[in-house]
């Protein structure tokens, strides 16, 4: 099995993360790569990204490994993304970062600094009456409050402004970065078609935000804003309504996008992995991961990510990673997803 650039030929299929447009506008560079057999046959493709800051070049994968063939295994994976790595070590990459939260992987090559991780979803293809009924009941209750006292919902770009600002000040309450505005807008128009931005108002005043990413494939909830105050049902309507959106248009899955796997008991970690699972979600878990191609810069990578933000997302989920003891079940359940 062997990794070699092939021609990006996207389609509604497929992940929206894996499409030209997109991948250009969040990338400097960008590409499929594919898994190729010894019988020519190209088995799987990855989407990534070469992004460079200062003297810097990085990998970023914005969607996991999509199979494209029947039978592609676990192990196939594995020795794929390993020469995908001698790949991206010969065209002058110098580090793999780890990927958007998104991007859960079934397995990770040799030599990685891997994470498991996790994410909520919800198969669209039930009725919308199981779809409801799978809500927990005080979130059917709070929804139904939202529409009582005229929570409104709105879809389009016009609070595009203000729904950046919501955003960014939520990130802010959690001490957590957020992207310029102008990456925002760049994000969501680079999505075109398939990107929805939704708003919930109350009394004149905006409560809650979220950006979508969708093709037929699956709908991705990426990023969310909320008021500090706000009507208690107000993005809970937000999501109901956009699971509602996107089962009408054919979308096969709804992903909340991200979870840290055993969340510290009482963190805020716990409490958003338990708003999205009382929406009826299935957790699927694997891995995030990163890998050092050029040992003296991706020392340069981690000493500045620990300086500027106390490390990413693998720094701080990797001692988790012993007690992922049952891999291969955890593997299993996202082969659907794949």
């Amino acid at each position: 099995m062997r990794a070699a650039p092939v021609p990006i030929e996207w389609s509604p299929r497929f992940p929206i993360f894996a499409s030209e447009s997109f991948l250009r506008a969040v990338g400097d560079k960008y590409g499929w790569l594919g898994g190729i057999d010894e019988s020519g046959a190209v088995k799987c493709i990855l989407p990534f990204t070469l992004v460079r800051k200062g003297f810097l070049h990085m990998v970023r994968f914005r969607v996991e490994t999509i199979p494209v063939r029947e039978g592609f295994d676990i192990m196939e994976e594995r020795l794929f993304l390993e020469s995908a790595m001698k790949y991206f070590r010969s065209i002058g990459a110098d580090i793999v970062i780890p990927g958007t939260t998104n991007a859960i992987f079934r397995t990770f090559p040799a030599g990685a600094d891997a994470a498991p991780y996790g994410s909520y979803v919800i198969d669209l293809n039930a009725t919308e009456d199981v779809l409801w009924r799978n809500i927990g009941r005080i979130y059917r209750q709070n929804i139904a409050t939202a529409q009582r006292d005229s929570v409104s919902v709105r879809e389009g770009l016009d609070d595009l402004e203000a729904a950046y600002q919501l955003t960014r000040d939520t990130f802010r309450r959690s001490d957590m970065p957020f992207m310029s505005r102008r990456s925002y807008d760049r994000f969501l128009r680079g999505l075109g078609e398939n990107g929805k931005l939704m708003t919930a108002h109350y009394q004149g005043v905006l409560q809650s935000c979220v950006a979508y990413a969708f093709s037929k494939r699956c709908a991705y909830a990426v990023y969310a804003g909320n008021l500090a105050a706000q009507h208690q049902g107000a993005n809970k309507l937000i999501y109901w309504e956009a699971i509602r959106l996107f089962k009408q248009l054919g979308v096969q899955q709804f992903d909340f996008v991200g979870a840290r796997l055993n969340p510290e008991k009482g963190s805020k970690q716990e409490a958003l992995n338990l708003f999205k699972k009382r929406f009826g979600t299935t957790l699927v878990r694997g891995y995030m991961w990163k890998y050092a191609l050029r040992p003296f810069k991706s020392l340069v990578y981690s000493y500045a990510v620990r300086l500027l933000r106390g490390g990413d997302i693998v720094d701080r989920e990797r001692h988790k990673l012993r007690d992922f003891a049952d891999s291969a079940a955890g593997l299993r359940e996202i082969s659907e997803r794949a």
